[in-house]
C-alpha cells in the first residue's frame, strides 16, 4: 500500500507543482470555455490525456535522447496555444462546434503524449524495475485525480465569475485565454530547439 501511494502521489504533486505551469495552462485553456453542463466532455479530455501520458510513458520513456528533448519542451506549449485557440472558435455553429471538439480531443491525447515523453527520463529513474506496470498505473491514477481538481475549481470560477459577479462571457474567456496564450508563448521561446 505504501508503493501505491508513493506513485499516487508522484502523479497528483506532478500536475499541482506551481513549478511546472505546463500543465496548469493546458487544464485552465481545455476548461475555461465549458460550463459544468459540460463537464462528461471535460472529463472526457482528461482521461484521453492521462491516456495519452501513460501510453507514451510506458511505451518510449527509455528512448528519449537530447535532441528530442529539446523538442518535446518546445512543443508543450504549443500544444497550449493551440488549445487556447479553440476558445475563439467555441461559438461557432454545430458542424465547426462538431470538428472542434473531435479536434480538441486529438490535440488533448496529443499534448499527454508529448508530456508524458517530458516527464519520462525523470520517471525512468524512479521506476528502476522497466518491466514494472503497476507504478505506471498508480501514477496515472494520481495524474488524473489531480487535473479532475483543477478541472472543476476551473469551472467553479467560471460559474463564480459568470453567474455572480456578472462579468461579461467574452471579455472573461479572452482576457484569460491571452494571457495563457502569452505565457506559453513565451514558454515556446524559451524552449525553441535550434
Amino acid at each position: 500500500m505504501d508503493q501505491f501511494w508513493f506513485y499516487f502521489n508522484l502523479g497528483f504533486s506532478h500536475v499541482l507543482d506551481i513549478n511546472g505551469l505546463d500543465h496548469f495552462y493546458f487544464l485552465i485553456a481545455l476548461s475555461l470555455p465549458l460550463t459544468f453542463k459540460e463537464i462528461r466532455k471535460l472529463i472526457w479530455w482528461v482521461t484521453l490525456f492521462t491516456i495519452g501520458h501513460t501510453f507514451s510513458l510506458f511505451q518510449f520513456y527509455k528512448n528519449i535522447d537530447k535532441q528530442s528533448e529539446s523538442w518535446i519542451e518546445f512543443l508543450i506549449p504549443i500544444t497550449i496555444i493551440l488549445t487556447c485557440s479553440s476558445t475563439f472558435f467555441k461559438n461557432q455553429k454545430s458542424s465547426k462546434s462538431k470538428v472542434l471538439i473531435s479536434l480538441l480531443s486529438l490535440i488533448t491525447l496529443f499534448f499527454g503524449l508529448i508530456h508524458g515523453l517530458g516527464f519520462g527520463r525523470y520517471f525512468s529513474k524512479i521506476v528502476l524495475d522497466k518491466n514494472q506496470y503497476q507504478p505506471l498505473l498508480e501514477f496515472a491514477l494520481g495524474i488524473e485525480i489531480a487535473q479532475l481538481i483543477i478541472v472543476f475549481f476551473v469551472l467553479l470560477i467560471n460559474h463564480l465569475v459568470l453567474n455572480i459577479l456578472k462579468m461579461p462571457k467574452k471579455i472573461w474567456l479572452y482576457s484569460i485565454t491571452l494571457i495563457i496564450m502569452y505565457n506559453s508563448f513565451n514558454m515556446a521561446i524559451s524552449n525553441f530547439p535550434f
